[in-house]
């Protein structure tokens, strides 16, 4: 197969069409953002999501853009349960991190964008904050780290 035979999921297809169309309402509403900025975000918080849930022993975390559409989504408890039940079985939790455990986000980050690659989902390098994700020479995975 070659790369342009890839079929990447489409987020929209993990979630009912009125579920969709509800959370990019929301994602509009509560972060006062254009369709197309809340449809992007929708889409990337619901790979984010299913891909958590299909690697629960991996350790992941949203960047602050895609937290937005996670936030709005777990704020809408019936459909973010419903969802959770399909994808997971359980519920997903959302934890906040506190100042101290900023260390490790870079590493966590790096972990998650090759998690949602590899599930087969398109990833919004922009939201993800993600231009330069293939570095490996860094101690921390991350672009500012000291040589």
């Amino acid at each position: 197969m070659t790369t342009a035979d890839v079929v990447l999921t489409d987020p929209r297809t993990c979630v009912p069409e009125q579920v969709w169309e509800r959370e990019v309402r929301l994602i509009m509403r509560d972060h006062a953002m254009d369709r197309e900025l809340a449809e992007r975000t929708s889409a990337q918080t619901v790979a984010y999501l299913v891909t958590s849930a299909e690697n629960p022993e991996v350790p992941m975390g949203p960047t602050p853009a895609v937290d937005k559409g996670v936030h709005s989504f777990v704020l809408d408890t019936p459909r973010y349960w419903d969802f959770c039940m399909q994808h997971a079985g359980t519920y997903l939790h959302h934890v906040p991190h506190l100042p101290e455990e900023r260390a490790s986000q870079p590493r966590v980050l790096q972990q998650t964008i090759r998690a949602i690659r590899a599930a087969g989902f398109r990833l919004d390098t922009e939201l993800w904050g993600a231009l330069d994700l293939d570095c490996h020479q860094c101690h921390a995975c991350c672009a500012d780290s000291p040589k």
